[in-house]
């Protein structure tokens, strides 16, 4: 496109700062994002605020600052705790994300393409795909920061300013790093494959070497200013107190399915509708003689897609690694298409339109959507007025076998109790390595961590979730001062032995339980319920019932894979 062409409408600075806003007007409501996962790290936000003038929580957690590619928000609820308080100092940085994603993918779209076309309106609504749902928030911040982070070095590579642009990204890819690997990787594919593209047109119709080959060098020396973290990995990595295992590569069914899912929220039939549209736009770019692809980005999308084809499901012990990558890759497919000259204003401002249609639909959604899910926090919430501080607290989060469309979201929001009341919850992670903090309760047992806050009716296949029978009759009460059950299947009423209610749900099986540690748990008779896996180890004839020899999980299993 022609820089010194009329801007229309949806390239101007105005709508880049109105689709800015609308971005952040679904998170503008709800007191607590609603996002799977954003509770427990609050949790874990409070314990590293407070850490050293609360003696109790050494009791039940470790918590050591370590250098490590986790710790956006980690760091920035530092600073803004102190001035807004940490919730909404968390809300804010989580209302950042979205919006940076989307000034990103804008300002990639227009030093690529020299004005913003039509067909980029399309790739907004991915600000909110399905690894920011899941609470993703330190790597869904610094794939924010990586967009914005490419297109300056787009831009720099347009001015001519490649001296100054390897200084300034020095610590800029440090910066991005620290918020988490992924973002600093996905910058150094971008960066590394538009410098191929440069460097490939700089020496265009010279021999195969100086095109072809050469290039490749040449690009690699340019990005040598995105290297050191690669020294801060190796330091991160090799430390003896890391664990995590990588593992599922290859999973082709796992890896359709995140495709399929990248909108997945609430409504099953307009989330996949909307993946359809994105899929409609990218194959009508390849069949359209109107539209091509920006070779700049076309190679990006390429490198992309290699990288998430050969990325496993666990990497380090953390799940979901290759799904990340789903939305950023269909991103940058659809920011890569443009319209060949001659293309009539008039049809693209036909396509502006139906995109920034498609954009206000899916935000208009998605504001609906949380509106809903912060209802229900509020209603679960209401247990901890009647909790006392420094509690002594298990939970028990409902969820099913079936894989439904429509998360709870309440899967971690035991640790709100962590966060408001400074109270123990057993829902926090305790990875080694990739978080700060670890659980040390060892009168918890196995009810110590994440995920056995998780329970359901029946025992689930190829799961560590217990039915909640197991879990009420087996957890150590001498360890627990309350239970907490947030929306669990039914059961039959004799699993409550033993604990006092002191707050329930009227329309719900919700509510807080004070344990009476004078009544014994219930039993169950032999045979009357399955055996779950975690209980495998029960030897009834010497009356044990926890072996400690059996190892832990390190990576919860999946909840979507059937």
């Amino acid at each position: 496109m022609n820089r010194g062409e009329r801007l229309h409408w949806w390239q101007t600075r105005w709508f880049v700062a109105f689709a800015t806003f609308l971005a952040i007007v679904p998170l503008l409501w709800p007191d607590i994002p609603p996002l799977v996962d954003l509770p427990g790290h609050m949790g874990r936000y409070r314990v590293q605020l407070v850490y050293d003038q609360y003696p109790h929580l050494h009791q039940w957690y470790n918590f050591n600052w370590s250098l490590m590619g986790n710790l956006g928000v980690d760091l920035l609820v530092i600073p803004l705790s102190k001035v807004f308080g940490l919730e909404l100092a968390v809300k804010l940085i989580v209302m950042a994300i979205p919006a940076t994603t989307v000034a990103g993918l804008l300002m990639i779209a227009r030093e690529v393409h020299g004005r913003i076309p039509a067909s980029a309106l399309f790739a907004l609504p991915l600000a909110y795909a399905f690894p920011f749902h899941f609470g993703f928030v330190n790597f869904a911040l610094s794939m924010g920061l990586a967009l914005l982070g490419f297109g300056w070095w787009l831009r720099l590579a347009r001015l001519g300013k490649f001296q100054f642009r390897s200084i300034v990204f020095l610590p800029i890819s440090v910066l991005i790093w620290i918020t988490h690997t992924f973002g600093w990787g996905v910058l150094g594919v971008l960066a590394f494959s538009a410098e191929l593209i440069r460097q490939h047109d700089k020496h265009r119709g010279q021999d195969f070497v100086q095109s072809w080959v050469l290039p490749w060098f040449k690009a690699g020396i340019q990005c040598l200013s995105l290297a050191p973290p690669v020294l801060l990995m190796l330091a991160w990595r090799s430390g003896g107190h890391v664990t995590g295992q990588t593992a599922d590569w290859f999973n082709w069914r796992a890896k359709m399915l995140w495709i399929t899912q990248v909108f997945r929220d609430r409504w099953q039939l307009f989330d996949i509708a909307s993946v359809g549209v994105l899929f409609l736009l990218l194959f009508k770019a390849i069949r359209d003689p109107n539209l091509q692809y920006s070779r700049n980005l076309g190679l990006s999308f390429l490198f992309l897609a290699a990288v998430y084809v050969l990325l496993p499901r666990i990497v380090f012990g953390s799940a979901y690694a290759d799904m990340r990558l789903v939305p950023f890759l269909l991103a940058i497919g659809i920011i890569a298409i443009r319209p060949k000259p001659g293309l009539s204003m008039r049809g693209a401002a036909t396509v502006a339109a139906i995109g920034m249609a498609f954009f206000g639909a899916r935000m208009a959604a998605t504001t609906w959507s949380f509106f809903l899910y912060d209802k229900s926090y509020d209603r679960e919430l209401k247990a901890l007025e009647h909790l006392p501080e420094g509690a002594r607290l298990i939970s028990f989060v409902g969820e099913t076998c079936y894989n439904e469309w429509k998360m709870t979201r309440l899967q971690h929001v035991p640790a709100l109790a962590l966060e408001r009341k400074l109270a123990y919850t057993n829902d926090q992670w305790s990875m080694p390595g990739a978080q700060l903090l670890t659980v040390r309760y060892d009168a918890a047992k196995r009810f110590a961590h994440d995920p056995s806050q998780i329970v359901t009716d029946v025992q689930c296949p190829r799961e560590w979730w217990r039915p909640v029978p197991w879990a009420l009759s087996r957890f150590p009460r001498d360890a627990f001062d309350y239970v907490w059950l947030l929306r669990p299947p039914e059961f039959p009423d004799k699993f409550l032995q033993g604990l006092v209610p002191v707050y329930t749900d009227d329309h719900s099986n919700s509510g807080l339980y004070r344990v009476d540690h004078s009544i014994p748990a219930p039993v169950i008779r032999p045979g009357e319920l399955p055996l779950p896996k975690w209980e495998r180890d029960l030897i009834l004839n010497d009356g044990r019932q926890f072996n400690s020899n059996l190892p832990e999980p390190e990576a919860s299993p999946s909840p979507m894979l059937p």
